[in-house]
Order: structure tokens, then C-alpha cells, then sequence
């Protein structure tokens, strides 16, 4: 037994409540479970209880055991003087009220269904030799009925993306509510791919985008300023290709650049950014010339976002190639066998995913104008789904996996409840538990 299956056992009264006593032999009239808290303070609020005849409103705790209280040191936290029962599976001491009145004791021990301890045991225990180890459900899946399946889809999209948008509105507050400052880091971020993205949301938040937009029409100049910032210009070297005209450009307007507006002891470390287990098309240097074209296309990349009427603006609004000497090199002064592709669709389509939409999303919460979480949402449904080991996961359950917004809900879905085995709280686990 633990707290989170009691819990779920008081919350939804799965448990024989008839002829109901405390500890001490008192009555026991459940009128109201009370709401769960995710917060600091006492398991459940505004809860209704007649004990003995005697109505009381206030907050249930709940314990596997009644020792835990003292354990946890609720007898000295005021948040827990409103506590009306002590809801526990073990009542192995008693518990004492700060005016020395003994706290109500409800133990469920002997009170709950063996099948519903049985069907949570069988979820928390699946073996790792199943075809999907991190689904726990995998064998019970296929009886859950669709309509609970796609509950769970619409709950774990909705609730990823406000994940996500509370990010953005973090970096919103800190750049003093300024959003074009925002969507240039946020992307930045995200130019990273995952692997990179500390390095590249350091690098935005070191060289201001208003430092950048001063030399939008010198291509060069915003190389310069990225690479030379990034800390990956080579120092020169005696051995270098005096035609590598490139690299010594780069140099030169770095230091003239840096000079000018005091960020050269800003520049970052090289090893801050990761080029193992990476295409070349997806190395750095060519992610950091593509950001580049980004900026020197766009004078105002927030508006471009939040007026785009479709995917398929977007889709032009991130056309992005990096320069030509990026076109031949995957990193400084190492010439690619083959040509470097440009930004690819796929490419495209993770930048909206994960950087777009949860930008619009929280422009939507930011302003409370529903009409851009729509229209988020419209571009997850046409965009296709991301395939990855998660998703196949999923499909080899039976879950069709279309666009991105099925893969962008079974992933939440995944690591934020498979994973963490937190059944109880996900739709399809819970039915299971309860199932008769």
C-alpha cells in the first residue's frame, strides 16, 4: 500500500462505506470526499464528514500509516489544524490535536475490494521483458473502450502544451514582457535540436537581438557575432589555409564587433557545444549560419508567428539555408565530402512543434485570447506525426499515430505517466484499477 493508491481509494470511495467507525468506535458519514490538493497542506480540502452525528467540514490527510503524521511533522504546521479525519491503512499510534483532542481515525484496511489491490500491484509490477516495458497497461490496452483513449490524448496535448507555454512566459517575464526578445531566445533555443539547446538559448541570451537587427544587412557581420560569441572561431594557426578567407573574416569582425559593444569576456566555451552523435547537417556551426539567415530575413519574427495564416507560411518563413562556406564545411576548416543539405522539412515541422506552437500557446494565455491556442492546435493536426521509439511504442498497442498532435500526446502521455507509473492519475490506468 502507499499514499497515492489510498489516496485514489478515499477520492473515489472504493471502499466498503457501509457501517463506517473511527478507531475509537465513533460513526462515520461520508458527505464529501473533499478535492484533492496538489499543493503544499493537507491531501484533500473542503471535505464534509459526520462523525458520531456531528458535521464537520475541512481537510483529510491521508497516511499508510498513522505514524507518518509525526514522520512527515505535520504536528507543529498550521496548515494541518484543519485536518477533521486522518485517513490511514494502518492505525499503528494515536495522533493528538494541538489542544490534546485525539485526531479521527478512519483505517480502509479490510474495507477495500482485493481485486482493486491486485489490478494496481499487476500495473506497478510489469516486467521488462514485455514489448513496450514503459507502457505498465500494455497487456490490459486493447479492452480499454476509445472513447477513455482519447480523453487521455486531448488531457496529455493540453496539458503539454501549457507545460510548455509556461516556459516561454518565464522567458516573457525575465526579457521584461518583450515578446520579439522572447521569440528570437525561444527560437534560438530551439535551433539547438534537443542536444544543443543550452548551449544555443545561452548564446541568445548572452548577444541581445537589438545588437543583431543593427547588422541584419550584413550577413557576415551576424556570423561573426554568433560564431565569434559561441566561442567556436578557431584561433589562427600557423598551418592555416591562407585562402580560407572565411575563417579570417569571421576573426576580424568579431573582435571589431565584440570591441564595439563589450561582450568579448561574454564568449562562450567550444565544449558547450555537442557535435557526437550528430549528421553533419545538424552540427552547430551549420545550425548557428541557418539562425543567421533566420535573423537577416526577418526584421520581426514574433509578428511573423503570431499573423502566419498556415503551415504552409511557415513552412516559407523558415526557408533558411546557411552560407555558402557551410554549403561545403561541417565544421571550421573541414571540407564535407558531399554538399551540406539546407534546413529540411522534417527539420522544419520540430521547430513548429516545439517551438512555434507553445509560442502561440502562450501568446494565448498571455493575452486570454483563445483564438491562437486554436489555431495552435490546427497546426499540430496538420503537420505529420514525429516518429521516434516512443511513438512506435504506441503504435505497436494499436494507437494510431497520424499527425503531430497524436505524437506530441502520446509523448506526455508517455513520459509523464507511463514512466512514472503514475496510473492512477491517467484515464485508461485508473479505469483498469477500478474496472469490476
Amino acid at each position: 500500500m502507499n499514499e497515492d493508491l489510498l489516496g485514489f481509494i478515499w477520492q473515489f470511495q472504493y471502499f466498503d462505506a457501509v457501517n463506517l467507525k473511527t478507531e475509537e468506535g465513533e460513526t462515520i458519514q461520508i458527505i464529501r470526499t473533499g478535492h484533492k490538493n496538489t499543493n503544499a497542506g493537507p491531501d484533500f480540502s473542503n471535505s464534509r464528514i459526520r462523525i458520531d452525528g456531528v458535521e464537520w467540514i475541512g481537510s483529510v490527510e491521508i497516511h499508510t500509516k498513522s505514524s507518518d503524521w509525526l514522520l512527515h511533522q505535520h504536528s507543529g504546521d498550521g496548515a494541518y489544524e484543519s485536518v477533521i479525519m486522518h485517513v490511514v491503512w494502518e492505525n499503528d499510534i494515536p495522533i493528538f490535536r494541538p489542544d490534546k483532542t485525539l485526531l479521527p481515525v478512519l483505517s480502509l484496511k479490510g474495507l477495500v475490494r482485493l481485486s482493486i489491490l491486485e489490478r494496481y500491484a499487476s500495473l506497478m509490477n510489469v516486467q521488462e521483458f514485455y514489448a513496450s516495458p514503459g507502457i505498465p497497461c500494455q497487456e490490459q490496452f486493447p479492452i480499454i473502450n476509445e472513447l477513455q483513449k482519447f480523453s487521455m490524448l486531448d488531457r496529455v496535448l493540453l496539458e503539454r502544451l501549457d507545460k510548455k507555454a509556461s516556459k516561454v512566459l518565464e522567458l516573457y517575464h525575465a526579457n521584461q514582457q518583450d515578446w520579439e526578445e522572447t521569440t528570437y531566445q525561444w527560437l534560438g533555443q530551439h535551433f539547438g535540436f534537443k542536444l544543443n539547446d543550452p548551449a544555443f538559448l545561452r548564446l541568445t541570451q548572452i548577444i541581445p537581438l537589438k545588437i543583431l537587427q543593427k547588422h541584419r544587412s550584413q550577413f557576415i557581420q551576424l556570423e561573426a557575432l554568433l560564431f565569434g560569441t559561441a566561442g567556436l572561431i578557431p584561433n589562427k594557426a600557423d598551418d592555416e589555409n591562407p585562402e580560407d578567407l572565411y575563417i579570417e573574416t569571421l576573426r576580424r569582425e568579431y573582435q571589431f564587433l565584440s570591441n564595439k559593444y563589450g561582450t568579448s569576456y561574454l564568449q562562450m566555451n567550444t565544449h558547450e557545444f555537442k557535435f557526437l552523435r550528430l549528421r553533419p547537417a545538424g552540427f552547430p556551426t551549420i545550425r548557428i549560419s541557418q539562425f543567421a539567415d533566420l535573423i537577416t530575413k526577418n526584421g520581426n519574427l514574433f509578428s511573423s508567428i503570431i499573423s502566419a495564416k498556415n503551415v504552409q507560411s511557415l513552412h516559407r518563413l523558415f526557408n533558411l539555408k546557411q552560407s555558402d562556406y557551410w554549403m561545403h564545411h561541417f565544421q571550421f576548416g573541414k571540407l564535407s565530402k558531399s554538399q551540406v543539405p539546407v534546413m529540411g522539412k522534417d527539420a522544419v515541422n520540430l521547430l513548429i512543434i516545439n517551438a512555434v506552437v507553445p509560442l502561440l500557446v502562450a501568446y494565448s494565455k498571455q493575452r486570454q485570447q483563445p483564438d491562437y491556442l486554436d489555431k495552435a492546435l490546427n497546426w499540430l493536426s496538420e503537420i505529420p506525426a514525429e516518429n521516434n521509439r516512443i511513438t512506435r511504442e504506441w503504435e505497436t498497442l494499436g494507437m494510431k499515430v497520424k499527425t503531430a498532435a497524436d505524437s506530441q500526446s502520446l509523448i506526455e502521455w508517455y513520459n509523464h505517466y507511463c514512466t512514472n507509473k503514475k496510473c492512477l492519475e491517467c484515464t485508461v490506468g485508473a479505469a483498469l484499477v477500478r474496472s469490476t
